[in-house]
């Protein structure tokens, strides 16, 4: 006798070994798996429905969107794997955003042409720290083997040219 498989089960369990998300575990306002929890709640702004995804182990949610009303126009739609999968892309693709945008934040590089020609890449990545906010300088040749690094102030303004004078001693280091 043939077996019959869930589709949506097969791929979680060879493409990410997590538990399979079962659409019969799941409560129609809550579906927990990939590393996600999707609640559907009361929206406080209107008479409708929200849905937030909260990534396991974190208190907030990452991404709270608007939820469909169901048939009866007063109860929310109830969660489905269709939709669960797509919350969960979705709840990735911004916390991916998030990620990058908080590195663009924090990082910039510029390219220095020292004395005698060399190309050397600096880049400044600042250290947000509460206590003692500082930023990392570091020289990489074209190979990409540390020349240089110190420490400066957070505030340190990045340019081709402060980069040459602080590559060739002109800048005092902090």
């Amino acid at each position: 006798m043939a077996t019959t498989h869930d589709v949506t089960d097969e791929a979680h369990d060879d493409a990410e070994q997590t538990p399979r998300i079962r659409p019969e575990d799941q409560d129609p306002k809550l579906w927990r798996g990939s590393g996600w929890t999707a609640r559907v709640i009361k929206n406080e702004d209107d008479d409708g429905w929200a849905v937030e995804m909260t990534c396991d182990g974190q208190s907030e949610p990452a991404l709270v969107g608007p939820w469909t009303m169901g048939r009866d126009k007063k109860n929310p739609k109830p969660l489905d794997a269709s939709a669960f999968a797509t919350l969960v892309k979705t709840a990735n693709e911004v916390v991916a955003r998030h990620v990058q945008q908080r590195r663009a934040m924090l990082h910039r590089s510029v390219t220095a042409v020292v004395e005698d020609g060399a190309r050397i890449r600096v880049d400044l990545d600042i250290v947000p720290d509460e206590d003692d906010p500082h930023a990392i300088l570091t020289g990489r040749d074209q190979a990409g083997e540390t020349v240089k690094q110190s420490r400066v102030p957070a505030s340190f303004k990045l340019t081709a040219e402060s980069a040459r004078k602080w590559l060739e001693g002109g800048l005092s280091e902090a």
